[in-house]
C-alpha cells in the first residue's frame, strides 16, 4: 500500500514520551541540583517561566492582523529641522516604510528631539507626503496639544478627505501627566478639553482613532508587563467614560481609543503581553454590555533595553523585539533607531530600523500566518497569566477611583517602583546581563555617527498639579557611567583607572579567572592589565610578577588562579604587591575558609559570580582615583 503525506505522522515510528520520563533524564542531568532553582524562573510579575509546555490543542487564534496581511511599517519623524524632517520622511517612504510617526519636541517618547507642533512646522515636515497613501501616527507632547487641529486644517488646506486617512492623532492628556508628574490642570477637569478635540476631529470627518493608551510610561519607568498592561486598561477606560459622559455613545467612544506599547528582547514575554492586551481590551468591551472589537495596537521597539555602550548589539536587541511584536499580531511598529540613546540618528541607523522590518516582513514571511504562537503550550500560559495578573491590578486602579487617584494617589507608582529597583539589582549582580555593557564590554570601542544636531527647546510645564512621575530609565545607565567616568579620566590624564592581572601557576589554572576579571573589571571602565603568567621553575616568579606591576601603571591588582593556586601562593603574591606598592588588592573566587588568612596578607576584596558588580566596580573606581558622574 503506498502511503500519501496525509498519512505520516511527525516521528509516528517513535513511542510517545511522558512527562514522568522527560523530568527522570533531568533528574539524572541535574545530579541532585533542585529543579526547581535550575530549571524554573519567574517574571517580574512573579510568574514561573517552565523549561517544557505541552501544547495547548483547544487554544484559539487571538484576533488580531487579517491573516497574511502586513503591519504598518513606521518611521520616526524627529528631526528639530523641519526641511531635515522632511527630507527623512521621502527618502524613508520612498525605501519600503508605510507609514510615519510624527514625535513632538517634549513627548514622552522624544528621547530629547521631536518637532514642534504648529501650523507652519507641520506644513513643512510633512511638504510633498501623499497623507492619502501613508498612515500618520502621532506621538504628542504637552506643549503641542493643538498638533491634531492644525493637522487637521493642513488636511483641509489640502482638499484631502479626512476620512479617507488613516491617521492615529495619539490625544494622551494622562500619559503626558504620568510621565512628567505634572499637569496644568487636574484630569477631571481636563476631560472637558480632551472631549471637546475629539469632538472636533470627529466632526470634520475623521475616522480616528483620537486617543491613545501608551503603555510605554510604565515599561520606560522599568514596570512589569502585567502593570504597562493594567495601566494601558485604566487609561483607555478613563477616556471611553469620558467621551460617554458628554453623551458619545458607548459604541462609538470605544471606537477613538488604540493601544500603544513597547516591544522589548524578551521574545516571549513581548508575544504573549500583545495577546494578553487584545483578550483584556475585549474583556472590557464585555463588562460594558458590548461585543469584543478589533482594537489597534500600535508597537515601539522598547528605549529601556537600549545601550549606549556597544551600541550595534541594540540592532540585535530590536530584531528580536520586532520579530515579538509581529508575531504577537501589533498592526503598526516604530523602530528605534540604534544609535538614538547616543543622539539624534544619522540615515544609516533610520535605515537598518527601516530594514529590520523588512527583512522580516519579505524575506521571513513573518506576518503570512495570523497568531503563529496560538497553541503554543508556554505562549498561552504566559498569555492567560498576564491576564489574570494585570487584571486584578486593573480591579485595584478602578477600585481606587481609576487611574488618575491611582497616580495622584501614588498607587501605581509604588507598584513600577519595586519593579524598577528589583531589574535595577538583577543588572547591578548580573543575574540580568547586559550584553556589551556588563558582559562582553569593549573598553577601547568607537562611537557610532550621529547627528551634530542641538536639541529643541522646549517650554516647561506649568505644574497646575504635581505628583510623583512615572520617570524614563534605561537599565544599562548605571554601568554607562562609569564608563563615562573612565572616559573622562583617559581625555584628561591620558591613562584610564587601570587593575593589574596578578596571574598565578601555569596558563591552564589562572586562565578562567583571568578572563571573568577582565570581563568584569572593564565593565567599569576599569582598563585590565593582563599577561600569560610568570610561572618557572614550577612556581610563580613573584620578583617578575611585582615588576610586572609597577610597569603597568595599576592602581588596583587582582590575584587570579584556581583554588589550589591560592592555597599555594595567594598569600606570598599578595604580601610581594603590597612591597611593590599595590594598595588594594583583589582575589578572584570565593575565599572561603582562607578569607581572614588572605585578609591578613592584604587581600582586601573578592570578586566572583553572584556578587553586587555595580558596586564592586563603584568601590574600585574609588579606590582607583576615578569618581562617576
Amino acid at each position: 500500500m503506498t502511503q500519501t503525506a496525509e498519512d505520516l505522522t511527525l516521528a509516528g515510528e517513535f513511542p510517545p514520551a511522558t512527562r514522568e520520563q522527560w523530568l527522570a533524564l533531568v533528574e539524572g542531568t541535574l545530579k541532585g541540583a533542585p529543579f526547581e532553582k535550575r530549571l524554573v524562573s519567574k517574571t517580574y510579575d512573579g510568574l514561573r517561566i517552565e523549561p517544557l509546555y505541552a501544547g495547548d490543542h483547544a487554544a484559539h487564534p487571538v484576533a488580531a492582523r487579517a491573516s497574511g496581511a502586513p503591519w504598518q511599517v513606521m518611521q520616526r519623524v524627529d528631526h528639530p529641522d523641519p526641511k531635515a524632517a522632511n527630507a527623512e520622511a521621502l527618502h524613508d517612504l520612498e525605501n519600503g516604510a508605510t507609514g510615519l510617526t510624527l514625535v513632538f519636541a517634549g513627548s514622552l517618547g522624544a528621547r530629547g528631539w521631536g518637532i514642534a507642533g504648529d501650523a507652519d512646522t507641520l506644513a513643512k515636515v510633512l511638504d510633498e507626503i501623499r497623507l492619502d497613501a501613508i498612515a500618520l501616527e502621532l506621538q504628542l507632547s504637552p506643549q503641542a496639544r493643538e498638533a491634531p487641529q492644525r493637522l487637521a486644517d493642513l488636511v483641509a488646506a489640502r482638499g484631502l478627505s479626512p476620512a479617507a486617512l488613516d491617521i492615529r492623532f495619539g490625544i494622551d492628556p494622562i500619559g503626558a501627566m504620568a510621565a512628567f508628574g505634572k499637569a496644568r490642570i487636574a484630569w477631571p477637569d481636563m476631560t472637558k478639553e480632551f472631549v471637546v478635540r475629539v469632538r472636533d476631529l470627529a466632526a470634520r470627518g475623521f475616522k480616528g482613532p483620537f486617543a491613545v493608551a501608551d503603555g510605554r510610561v510604565v515599561h520606560d519607568a522599568g514596570g512589569s508587563e502585567a502593570q504597562e498592561l493594567a495601566y494601558m486598561l485604566a487609561v483607555g477606560l478613563a477616556y471611553v467614560r469620558a467621551l460617554e459622559a458628554d453623551g458619545i455613545p458607548l459604541d462609538a467612544a470605544r471606537k477613538t481609543v488604540f493601544f500603544r506599547i513597547a516591544a522589548d528582547a524578551d521574545q516571549f514575554l513581548t508575544i504573549a503581553k500583545i495577546r494578553a492586551l487584545r483578550k483584556l481590551w475585549a474583556r472590557v468591551e464585555t463588562a460594558c454590555g458590548l461585543g469584543a472589537s478589533h482594537i489597534v495596537v500600535s508597537a515601539e521597539t522598547a528605549w529601556r533595553m537600549m545601550t549606549k555602550r556597544d551600541p550595534a548589539v541594540n540592532m540585535l536587541r530590536e530584531t528580536v523585539a520586532v520579530f515579538s511584536a509581529g508575531v504577537g499580531g501589533a498592526d503598526a511598529l516604530t523602530v528605534l533607531p540604534w544609535t538614538a540613546p547616543l543622539g539624534l540618528p544619522d540615515r544609516a541607523a533610520r535605515r537598518i530600523a527601516r530594514n529590520t522590518q523588512l527583512i522580516l516582513l519579505e524575506e521571513s514571511y513573518l506576518s503570512k500566518v495570523a497568531d503563529p504562537a496560538a497553541g503554543a503550550g508556554g505562549i498561552e500560559t504566559l498569555t492567560h497569566e498576564l491576564c489574570a495578573t494585570a487584571w486584578a491590578l486593573f480591579q485595584e486602579i478602578e477600585g481606587a477611583g481609576g487611574i488618575w487617584p491611582a497616580l495622584t494617589g501614588g498607587l501605581l507608582q509604588k507598584k513600577v517602583a519595586g519593579v524598577r529597583a528589583a531589574r535595577e539589582k538583577a543588572a547591578a549582580g548580573r543575574r540580568d546581563p547586559i550584553t556589551g555593557v556588563s558582559e562582553f564590554p569593549n573598553i577601547a570601542e568607537g562611537a557610532p555617527a550621529v547627528l551634530d544636531v542641538a536639541p529643541p527647546a522646549v517650554a516647561a510645564l506649568p505644574a497646575g498639579v504635581s505628583f510623583a512621575p512615572l520617570a524614563a530609565m534605561r537599565i544599562a545607565e548605571a554601568f554607562e557611567a562609569l564608563r563615562d567616568a573612565s572616559d573622562a579620566a583617559l581625555a584628561k590624564t591620558g591613562s584610564r583607572p587601570k587593575v593589574f592581572l596578578a596571574n598565578l601557576g601555569k596558563l591552564a589554572g589562572f586562565t578562567a579567572r583571568a578572563t571573568f576579571t577582565k570581563n568584569f573589571f572593564e565593565a567599569g571602565g576599569i582598563q585590565a592589565v593582563t599577561n600569560d603568567g610568570f610561572f618557572a621553575d614550577g612556581k610563580t616568579d613573584l620578583a617578575a610578577l611585582a615588576a610586572a606591576y609597577k610597569a603597568s601603571g595599576a592602581q588596583l591588582a587582582c590575584l587570579c588562579s584556581s583554588d589550589d593556586g591560592y592555597a599555594a601562593e595567594a598569600v606570598e603574591a599578595a604580601k610581594a604587591l603590597t612591597a611593590a606598592g599595590c594598595p588594594h588588592i583583589y582575589l578572584a573566587g570565593r575565599p572561603g575558609e582562607r578569607e581572614a588568612e588572605f585578609k591578613a596578607a592584604g587581600i582586601g576584596h573578592a570578586i566572583f559570580m553572584g556578587c553586587d558588580v555595580l558596586a564592586t566596580l563603584k568601590e574600585a573606581q574609588t579606590l582607583a582615583g576615578t569618581t562617576a558622574a
